[in-house]
Order: C-alpha cells, then sequence, then structure tokens
C-alpha cells in the first residue's frame, strides 16, 4: 500500500520539473502526508492546475464521508470490478505530485516496524497515479477527494512489502488524464523500474502523523 509520502520540493521547481501550471497559494512542502490530509492534485492535462482534495476517496453515492479512511488505495488489478473506483477509473483519473513514499518493514523481533523512504534515484519528482471523486454533504456542499492506486511491487519496494504506489515519471503522465479506452489505461498502471529508485531506512518518528519536518526523511543513524 502507500500511507505516507512526500512532496519537498517548492511550486516553482514541480511546475518546472513536472510542466505543471499553477499552484494554490498556500502550498508547503510536506514530509509525512498522510491519510484524510489535503493532497495536492492535477485532473486536467491541458491546464494542469494544482488544487487540493482529501486523501481517501469519497464515492459520490457514499452516505458519509467515513467511508474515505479504507480508500487511501485502490488496487489496479480490481478497478474495474469495484463499485467505489470503477466509474472513476473510467471517468475522474487524477495525478499526485510527489518525490518519495514510505513503506514499513516488519521487524524480526517484537519491535516496531521500520520505515523505508523510496525516492526516484536522479531525486527527482514523479506523480502516483490516481483516481477522484466528489460527495455531497447533507447541505449539499461538496467535498474532492482521491485515493492512490497500486499495483505489485518491484524487485527494490518488494523487498519489504508485496504493493507499490503507480508511479510516472514527467514524459509519462499526462496520457494517463486523457481519454483512453479501459485495457489502453490498465496496460499502463505496472510497477517502476527498481533500477530507477532506491531507498534507505529512516527514523520510526514518521509513524507519527503530528510530525512533517526535513529531519523525517534523513538517513537513520
Amino acid at each position: 500500500m502507500c500511507g505516507r509520502f512526500t512532496i519537498t520540493l517548492d511550486p516553482g521547481e514541480l511546475q518546472d520539473e513536472l510542466d505543471l501550471g499553477d499552484f494554490p497559494a498556500d502550498f508547503a512542502a510536506r514530509y509525512n502526508v498522510a491519510p484524510t490530509q489535503p493532497v495536492a492534485v492535477t485532473r486536467d492535462a491541458a491546464i494542469r492546475a494544482v488544487e487540493w482534495m482529501r486523501w481517501g476517496l469519497i464515492p459520490f453515492w457514499a452516505k458519509d464521508m467515513t467511508i474515505g479512511v479504507r480508500m487511501i488505495n485502490a488496487k489496479s488489478e480490481t478497478l474495474v470490478e469495484k463499485p467505489s473506483f470503477r466509474d472513476a477509473f473510467a471517468k475522474r483519473r487524477c495525478l499526485i505530485p510527489a518525490d518519495g513514499f514510505y513503506e514499513w518493514q516488519k521487524s524480526a523481533a517484537k519491535g516496531p516496524s521500520i520505515p523505508h523512504y523510496y525516492r526516484m534515484a536522479d531525486g527527482k519528482p514523479f506523480f502516483f497515479a490516481g483516481l477522484w471523486d466528489t460527495w455531497k454533504d447533507s447541505e449539499g456542499k461538496p467535498l474532492n477527494s482521491c485515493t492512490i492506486i497500486t499495483c505489485s511491487a518491484n524487485k527494490l519496494v518488494g523487498q519489504i512489502h508485496e504493493r507499490m504506489p503507480v508511479i510516472f515519471n514527467a514524459a509519462s503522465a499526462w496520457d494517463w488524464l486523457k481519454p483512453a479506452a479501459i485495457p489502453d489505461l490498465q496496460k499502463m498502471l505496472l510497477p517502476y523500474p527498481a533500477e530507477k529508485m532506491n531507498e534507505y531506512v529512516v527514523s520510526t518518528a514518521v509513524n507519527s502523523p503530528a510530525l512533517d519536518g526535513a529531519e523525517l526523511v534523513r538517513l537513520a543513524e
């Protein structure tokens, strides 16, 4: 799964590296983005503007927003089968900019799981493949939310976890937002090449979503 990630570059750098449009005025670097928090999302391949959405997809038909807590990830293999994701897969795809993500390795002893930080080998930012939806509360107020699609892990991530987020680089990402047949979209949902990524162990301080500083991505001592 993908339950925490980072987006630490400033808007100008992200615009240059990922060919993005305008960013929200209150955008700031994040070192520990967690479920239910606002995440930066782009959903239009022409305008490429970035907007806030809640992480944890709330389908438009949901009775209440609590379902979103269980919808932070969507398995690529079952998108066409799950009512929560099927319509969004066909009509409401998005890209979520990031520059790293965390996965946890179960400890051989009975201690806490060990967090690993994954990023591109060249240090560049990238996109997660995502889906979005708009839900309205009892008063008709809309809320946009999103989920990150996962696939089988590559050899690097697979050393500690069987799943990983679907990742696009700047060159391949925008096709995800363009109209396409479902079989063609499914072909895009592949593990990112392991040789283009690196990883290292970081402090268990990242376990707390209340912490969000640059020290979280430093190599653990």
